[in-house]
């Protein structure tokens, strides 16, 4: 890399070699916190997603991360904010090429100067059976993404580590239980008028401590996740 890492970057770089599994998960998660990281039931498929940083727009130590809106629709993550990623194919050579490969392809990341900086320990979600592996890159000089395929991705955003870090954005989202997976309320962001929850927010939430930018505040509200979602009333309601 021609220049130093943003010093938040450099804490999430620092923090790898000895980073294990509990320490992805939030240390106030109410009911199972371990739930996340437990194997379940049958062959687990190997999957990547790519934490992609880049250069902020206020410079300095400001710090970008990619995510993208899912097209709306009746799969499982229709209409959900995510990292880029997907399952580890046969032509993928590791969980790394194949993080690259869905962020080529969900995003156009086709940057050769795009450096890969570790990866994080492998998370289970067990509503979908996949064990997926976080892939930590940076891209020095952030040139554009957008939806390789707007029929599965609907927008690609570049989020500010800081905005993610406001307590004001930060809230608590209340998950039904469903087959595989117990009811919890786990963390979440409110970015414009998209709710981040489940396993993305799971790994901000994290990304946020190993940086050092989580910020004190109060209890975060706690939120109904969307009824599209498979949520129901009778909490705050949340956006969109």
């Amino acid at each position: 890399m021609s220049s130093p890492l943003p010093a938040p970057v450099a804490r999430v770089v620092a923090a790898l070699p000895g980073l294990r599994l509990v320490d992805l998960m939030p240390p106030d998660l109410p009911g199972p916190p371990r739930a996340p990281g437990r194997p379940g039931p049958g062959a687990l498929r190997p999957a990547a997603v790519l934490l992609l940083l880049s250069p902020g727009a206020g410079g300095g130590d400001a710090v970008d991360v990619a995510l993208v809106e899912r097209a709306a629709g009746p799969g499982a993550h229709g209409g959900q904010v995510a990292f880029p990623g997907g399952a580890v194919d046969a032509v993928d050579a590791s969980p790394v090429a194949a993080a690259l490969r869905e962020a080529r392809e969900e995003v156009g990341l086709d940057d050769p100067a795009t450096v890969v900086l570790g990866t994080l320990p492998a998370l289970v979600v067990p509503v979908s059976a996949f064990s997926v592996v976080p892939v930590l890159a940076w891209q020095p000089e952030p040139g554009p993404l957008a939806p390789g395929d707007p029929a599965e991705i609907a927008a690609v955003l570049r989020v500010p580590l800081a905005v993610l870090a406001d307590p004001a954005r930060r809230v608590r989202v209340a998950v039904p239980a469903r087959p595989g997976w117990p009811g919890w309320a786990g963390p979440g962001f409110e970015v414009g008028d998209l709710l981040v929850w489940g396993f993305t927010a799971l790994l901000l939430d994290a990304l946020l401590r190993l940086a050092g930018l989580e910020q004190p505040s109060a209890p975060h509200r706690l939120v109904g996740l969307p009824a599209r979602f498979g949520g129901a009333a009778g909490l705050d309601r949340a956006p969109r």
